[in-house]
């Protein structure tokens, strides 16, 4: 008997929430022991000759000489500074990396590899194992993650841990925006943004910050 169109759809979600669930186990698994880490999230498309570059990965390496592992996407730029920068001092260095048809290879850094396939459960991972998040320049896939570590702090379905911005002259009218517009327009509370966002222009004040902040 032919199976309808319907049903052969029902079939292939059915399939779906098995890939999912194997996900999120796999994941559980692998990152369940990796101790207190901090993700870093930034561009892919950031070159190593660049000032930002080396920057990442001094945060990163401050970082582990502090006693914190580092969470990164696993792919190429500031991802790459942040596993590279912990790799080389030691320490933890987590890649999260996600499949995706054109490009982002996993980064040679990467030293506890976690794979996805969902975005959404990748962005599950970053928040579920980081005591700080520290969010450099990036594109429109750095501005999600913001936005999700800042939107499940702020309804506390997660401990309202610290955001870091990084380079405030990048960063500077996208808070702008916020307070102007969104504040103002009582779209958002001042006390959260101020609550939860900081901004650093040094690694050593990003590092200093979570010190200051984060107690394990």
């Amino acid at each position: 008997m032919t199976q309808s169109p319907i049903d052969m759809l029902s079939i292939r979600e059915s399939w779906r929430l098995f890939r999912i669930l194997a996900e999120i186990v796999d994941g559980f698994e692998t990152l369940s022991e990796i101790g207190p880490c901090v993700s870093i999230f930034g561009s892919a498309r950031i070159k190593p000759d660049t000032p930002l570059y080396q920057e990442t990965e001094t945060i990163a390496r401050l970082l582990v000489e502090s006693g914190y592992g580092v969470i990164t996407g696993g792919g190429p730029g500031l991802m790459e500074a942040g596993n590279k920068g912990a790799t080389e001092a030691g320490g933890v260095s987590v890649g999260l990396h996600i499949q995706l048809p054109h490009e982002q290879e996993c980064n040679k850094y990467v030293k506890i590899r976690s794979d996805y396939r969902y975005f959404f459960l990748r962005k599950l991972m970053f928040v579920k194992y980081a005591l700080a998040y520290v969010v450099m320049p990036g594109g429109m896939g750095t501005i999600d993650e913001l936005s999700e570590a800042f939107v499940l702090a702020q309804t506390k379905r997660i401990r309202p841990l610290p955001i870091i911005l990084y380079q405030g002259s990048f960063w500077g009218g996208f808070l702008d925006w916020i307070r102007n517009d969104m504040v103002k327009g009582g779209y958002i509370n001042a006390a959260e943004v101020d609550d939860l966002i900081t901004v650093c222009d040094t690694p050593e004040q990003v590092v200093q910050q979570i010190r200051r902040r984060v107690i394990f």
